[in-house]
């Protein structure tokens, strides 16, 4: 039995429970960002099943061998009380845990599966003829693979002939909705200010395994204190564990990049100028693709409003909070740090608070919040990203912080703030710059929205301008 609250997942528990509906076994595979709570998922979901099983790769170093990681899983078979030979074989080692697993609601988690058969290359063909030679055999059985190299799960797993076909179930763990990261705070949330959070959340976005750290009655500058810039912190430490597990090979080319994208969003052509290559270069796209995958980057399509179809232009951006945190107030800092002279907070924090903002509203589980909060139904969306129109003789360079397209022609046009103080009156003219250089068709409809966190000035409100006003606070409380 895990013994720490669980807090969300519930559409991704259903999913999983789905599965026990089915009269046959079941292969799935889990990825995600480091920390986002692929193996507590998993254990969560295990307390459904008469027995569940979990097992977990060393972390590779030059220095692990593939035998060292036989006998770890040999070492954790036999702690669960799973008889085996141990002939040092990873075939024989899967015919032994399939035998022992062949009756009754079982689920089997191998975690960080990249780091499990790191060294062996027949690992994932004897697992998968363990697959089909035993482990399915039992109809009551479930096998989940889980790792945070998501790359390599692409390409060894998901996307190899030998696994088509056999995969019930695949899942992607994305960051917790505000509205679940908010329980961290538990019972001291109410006397909490949601400013109060929103510092804190803009360091740890809705990372599961960060909010856990999190002190409720301490202050948000205590917290952040403790965490970030002490020696014994979770998030002193934390780049260089995730950045080395995640990419293992090229890490100095994936840092220039985020680097480069901790300040500004760009295209391809803009990344690979900033790290000195040519936009033709193919690796510099395997880079950003890389990025992606683990979790750390996002790729923002856009579109043609008049055409309706998808641009070839896009947008990369830094999405994950935390590694801007640490490139641009935690890395500088380091050595003061370490010797345990710092004695406040870096200054400066302004010029990244918006872009940390942003990352909050857009991420996936907080979108769906905000077209709730709109009205509009899921079904009627046909793009919502943020928006790039690029400059021609025809059009001027317009650009909406997330533009949300629906089939009846309306276009929420939303444009999200971070200001410390109530946010002036100024605001409604920059919007409405934005919507002027619009070009689109006649018949589509510009809706404005403003999505902020400290408050709006009186003259906002009387201007009746903006069709909704949306306050930090909402997302945050909104279930």
């Amino acid at each position: 039995m895990t013994t720490s609250r669980f807090i969300g997942r519930k559409k991704e528990i259903e999913g999983l429970k789905s599965l026990m509906k089915k009269k046959s076994a079941s292969l799935v595979v889990i990825k995600g960002r480091r920390r986002i709570g692929k193996t507590r998922l998993a254990e969560e979901f295990g307390e459904y099943f008469d027995k569940h099983y979990v097992f977990a790769g060393l972390a590779p170093s030059q220095a692990t061998t593939s035998g060292e990681q036989k006998a770890e899983f040999l070492r954790q078979m036999r702690r669960q009380g799973i008889r085996s030979l141990g002939d040092n074989d990873w075939g024989s080692l899967f015919d032994d845990l399939a035998d022992a697993c062949k009756d009754g609601k079982i689920l089997i988690l191998l975690d960080e599966i990249s780091w499990m058969g790191h060294g062996e290359k027949s690992f994932l063909a004897k697992l998968k003829n363990s697959w089909d030679l035993g482990f399915k055999k039992n109809p009551n059985l479930v096998l989940i693979l889980s790792g945070s190299n998501s790359t390599w799960i692409e390409k060894n797993i998901l996307n190899d002939t030998g696994f088509v076909g056999r995969i019930s179930y695949r899942l992607t763990l994305e960051e917790l909705s505000l509205s679940e990261s908010n329980k961290f705070w538990g019972k001291h949330g109410e006397d909490v200010s949601p400013f109060e959070k929103f510092k804190l959340l803009s360091i740890t976005g809705g990372i599961p395994r960060y909010l856990e750290e999190i002190a409720p009655y301490e202050t948000a500058e205590e917290n952040i204190k403790r965490l970030c810039f002490r020696k014994e912190g979770l998030l002193f430490h934390e780049f260089g564990d995730i950045f080395s597990d995640s990419l293992s090979k090229n890490s100095e080319h994936y840092k220039a990049i985020v680097q480069h994208l901790a300040d500004k969003k760009s295209t391809l052509a803009e990344v690979a100028h900033a790290i000195g290559r040519k936009r033709s270069s193919g690796d510099v796209s395997e880079y950003l693709e890389d990025l992606c995958n683990v979790g750390f980057v996002t790729r923002d399509y856009t579109w043609d409003l008049e055409t309706g179809k998808e641009s070839r232009t896009s947008m990369f951006r830094l999405s994950d909070n935390y590694i801007r945190f640490y490139l641009k107030f935690i890395e500088p800092n380091r050595e003061k740090i370490s010797a345990d002279t710092m004695r406040s907070l870096p200054q400066g924090w302004d010029s990244i608070i918006g872009l940390q903002f942003e990352n909050l509203v857009l991420s996936k589980n907080n979108r769906l919040k905000i077209y709730e909060l709109l009205g509009i139904p899921l079904d009627s969306i046909i793009h919502a990203n943020p928006f790039l129109q690029t400059p021609t003789t025809r059009r001027l360079k317009c650009q909406i912080d997330f533009l949300i397209q629906t089939k009846d022609g309306n276009l929420y046009v939303c444009e999200i703030k971070f200001r410390k103080d109530p946010l002036a009156a100024s605001v409604i003219t920059e919007v409405k710059e934005k919507i002027n250089r619009l070009k689109r068709k006649n018949y589509m409809s510009c809706r404005p929205v403003l999505i902020h966190v400290n408050g709006i000035s009186e003259s906002i409100k009387q201007s009746d301008y903006f069709i909704k006003i949306i306050d930090f606070s909402e997302l945050l409380n909104k279930e």
